[in-house]
């Protein structure tokens, strides 16, 4: 068990509300007075989650972002959201931040309601935390990840592997041409989780989540919560052209897409009856799903490409 797991695990002795839903969940569901709300936190540190020289427009984009993909995956619409800011004295960052801050606010529909200012010592890395408050469609089951069963599809919502490689292209790790940087820095910095598409779905889905830290951590995780084996057709994973322009598209590529962290598109699990009505749902909202994979009985995680078993990845996603 890494130290992150272990860490969580020892919190759940603490975290016995029903709402916290076990510490087993992208967040928590609270019930009082006939209604529920929705609540999640991000914090996004610098060196782990944004680079030193980051756009500081596009940090606050991030942080925002990353709330919002949580909301979206629990079939919640953001009513709210609190910040905590490491204020440091280089004033033009600050507003920079407050810019993209109000940008991305404004682009999710989620409205700042307080929170909490501290100083933030200079040469320290930055630290930011945002909580974001969310409100499920009235009469819908707010999607659990451990709700997935055998026979279930496993489907994302949108390519996988962008932003690992802009991240490689800004530490200079990888080179790719013009447009193709371009689109693969701006998924890594800003990206765009829909939480209409995540509200569309929730009715449809027996679990969903977001992509976090990898595809396959993260389907292995939702397995795990579900008491279920899982199996994901590497072949079936979709990348980008821009992602293909810069990598090619071989088992490594495909593998190291697979594993890296930052999509923030949705990863759910649905019934093979509802594949009509998910991507009836998916067109309303001028989006598109992709299958790649399917829930069994047993545990555990297998990988296939073309049909033929591949051996897990030491790495299989983002760990703390």
């Amino acid at each position: 068990m890494s130290g992150e797991a272990a860490f969580i695990a020892a919190l759940r002795a603490i975290a016995t509300s029903d709402a916290a839903r076990g510490l087993a969940d992208d967040a928590a569901v609270l019930e009082f007075g006939g209604s529920r709300l929705v609540l999640t936190m991000d914090t996004i540190v610098e060196g782990i989650h944004f680079l030193s020289d980051d756009p500081a427009e596009t940090v606050a984009w991030k942080l925002v972002a990353t709330n919002v993909s949580d909301l979206a995956a629990k079939g919640a619409r953001p009513r709210g959201c609190l910040l905590s800011y490491a204020l440091s004295n280089e004033a033009a960052w600050n507003a920079r931040f407050l810019t993209g801050l109000e940008k991305a606010c404004g682009s999710f529909a989620i409205p700042l309601l307080g929170g909490d200012t501290v100083g933030h010592v200079s040469g320290s890395p930055r630290s930011f935390t945002l909580v974001a408050l969310g409100e499920p469609v009235e009469g819908v089951s707010v999607p659990l990840r451990s709700g997935a069963n055998s026979g279930d599809t496993i489907w994302v919502s949108g390519t996988i592997g962008d932003a690992g490689v802009g991240l490689a292209l800004l530490q200079e790790r990888l080179q790719a041409d013009e447009a193709s940087q371009a689109a693969l820095i701006s998924a890594y910095r800003e990206p765009r989780p829909s939480v209409a598409l995540g509200l569309a779905l929730a009715p449809l889905v027996s679990a969903m989540m977001d992509i976090s830290d990898g595809l396959l951590i993260d389907t292995q995780r939702l397995a795990k919560a579900s008491g279920r084996s899982a199996i994901i057709a590497l072949d079936k994973v979709p990348l980008s052209p821009a992602l293909l322009q810069t990598v090619g598209d071989d088992l490594e590529s495909r593998i190291s897409a697979a594993s890296a962290g930052d999509d923030y598109c949705l990863l759910f699990t649905a019934p093979p009856a509802h594949e009509a009505l998910l991507m009836a749902a998916a067109k309303e909202q001028d989006a598109v799903l992709y299958k790649v994979g399917a829930i069994g009985s047993g545990e555990g995680l297998t990988l296939l490409h073309n049909g033929a078993p591949v051996p897990l990845p030491h790495h299989l996603g983002f760990q703390h």
